[in-house]
């Protein structure tokens, strides 16, 4: 028997999740299919123990659907973000408020578990939405007029639209041979959370010396003493060899790695280590398709763009689909999704990697460049405001 959908998502991550939780919240029957179990505590194994930056207009739209009265309450407010440079003799550290910008904070800051949680409770109070775990999609047809999905338990599934959302490494989109550029870098990233014995004040933090940053972004108290989440990039060699070191011998590396900004650190979660890489798909759609998410681009992971990209992708998809008339050309809606979409995508990915490489160097020409260029920006109000703008996605 084949049931019928208005929409079908492939993979159950936060990106999919989101987008499952948008469509059904604008009232379209969605099915949204995963091949991991559920997670629901930060216990459980395979848990996704790192934080995501929600920058204002990501907070916005989750508000929009629903979603933000579920999480409110794990985030941490980012109202400063301080660049601190010490690859260079004289310590550079800069500023940068929001209220500069807006009466808002940058962002907010939360765990990645929390999110999957508070979005599976927001799609509990959508009857429209279905969500099956532990099932893959193993084949897809389509024509002008469906898209037909094949799953991993022999259902098949009749739908309006697809959407791509299964990771880097899509099957989906291999499937419909969308080329993919991928740029490896010589570094690894290093997540975790800790305590510190001074308050972060909402302010996220960025330590650059050599090899890549060391950012700590705030969250809520753990059990009594101020906390934030790390995320530590360097050469894989340094990642590896720190990845291994005893519990003690950690908090003086990652307390000294941090110039001390928030005191001692101390671990209190465990460590997860993933390699940093860009990634851009020729198209981010096919026949009845919509790729998303890192299935249409990946971005190594300095200024929270990620996941609030993926959300931009979601919020032009959904805005598109919504106002669209009974003989629209899908086609035509789906290539005014894709190109806009992948020009900006293109653009944080050019701009992203190349903080990176200089966040790398080890040059002292580069350094003082670097050291230099953060002064001068800081200095020029009105190209410090531009920046900040271009950083939470305002214009």
């Amino acid at each position: 028997m084949i049931q019928t959908k208005d929409v079908v998502i492939s993979g159950g991550g936060i990106a999919g999740l989101v987008a499952a939780t948008a469509f059904g919240d604008a009232g379209f029957d969605v099915l949204c299919v995963e091949p991991n179990p559920p997670i629901a505590e930060n216990s459980a194994k395979g848990v996704d123990l790192r934080t995501t930056a929600y920058l204002q207009p990501a907070q916005d739209f989750l508000e929009k659907i629903g979603v933000w009265k579920h999480v409110k309450m794990h985030s941490a407010p980012l109202q400063i973000m301080r660049v601190s440079d010490v690859g260079v003799e004289k310590l550079v550290t800069k500023d940068f408020n929001a209220r500069d910008i807006s009466d808002q904070p940058f962002g907010w800051n939360v765990g990645n578990w929390q999110m999957r949680a508070g979005l599976m409770m927001r799609i509990g109070e959508l009857p429209n939405v279905e969500i099956r775990t532990q099932i893959t999609t193993t084949a897809v047809r389509t024509r002008s007029t469906e898209a037909r999905i094949y799953l991993s338990d022999g259902h098949q599934i009749s739908c309006k639209l697809l959407i791509a959302a299964d990771g880097r490494d899509s099957e989906i989109r291999k499937h419909f041979k969308i080329p993919m550029r991928r740029t490896e870098f010589d570094q690894l990233a290093l997540s975790f959370a800790v305590t510190h014995t001074q308050p972060h004040e909402n302010i996220s933090t960025e330590v650059h010396k050599i090899g890549g940053p060391f950012t700590l972004v705030p969250l809520p108290d753990h059990e009594g003493s101020p906390s934030s989440a790390v995320i530590w990039m360097d050469k894989a060699t340094e990642i590896r060899a720190s990845h291994i070191l005893p519990i003690e011998d950690f908090n003086a590396a990652i307390t000294e790695r941090s110039g001390h900004v928030n005191g001692n650190l101390k671990l209190v979660t465990a460590r997860s280590v993933w390699p940093i890489i860009s990634q851009l798909s020729d198209r981010f759609d096919a026949e009845r398709t919509a790729l998303i998410g890192e299935t249409a681009h990946v971005v190594p992971p300095i200024g929270a763009q990620g996941l609030n990209l993926s959300i931009g992708d979601i919020k032009l998809l959904i805005n598109l689909w919504s106002t669209k008339t009974k003989n629209h050309d899908i086609t035509t809606l789906l290539s005014n999704y894709s190109k806009p979409r992948r020009a900006i995508a293109l653009g944080r990915i050019l701009a992203v990697s190349a903080l990176n490489r200089l966040s790398m160097a080890d040059n002292s020409l580069l350094l003082q460049a670097r050291s230099a260029g953060l002064s001068t920006l800081h200095q020029i109000a009105p190209l410090r405001k531009n920046v900040m703008r271009l950083g939470v996605g305002r214009r």
